[in-house]
């Protein structure tokens, strides 16, 4: 009776291992997260300014935009 149990217990196994590799199609998943801070995003966006990348109405207006989302 073990060497029946044994053997049931290999082949639920490899069917599982078998099972196991299937779906997906072959995807490949890939999740990327940052995470800035307020203060990060803030002088970020002051060095743009400083550095002629957006104007000082688009500076205001994006300081806004950071601030109003707290």
């Amino acid at each position: 009776m073990a060497l029946r149990e044994c053997i049931i217990l290999v082949v639920l196994a490899s069917t599982c291992l078998t099972f196991s590799g299937c779906g997906g199609g072959g995807a490949e998943l890939r999740s990327t997260s940052t995470t800035t801070t307020i203060g990060q995003e803030l002088i970020d966006l002051q060095k743009a300014r400083e550095m002629g990348i957006i104007t000082e109405d688009e500076y205001e207006d994006a300081k806004e935009n950071i601030l109003d989302r707290e």
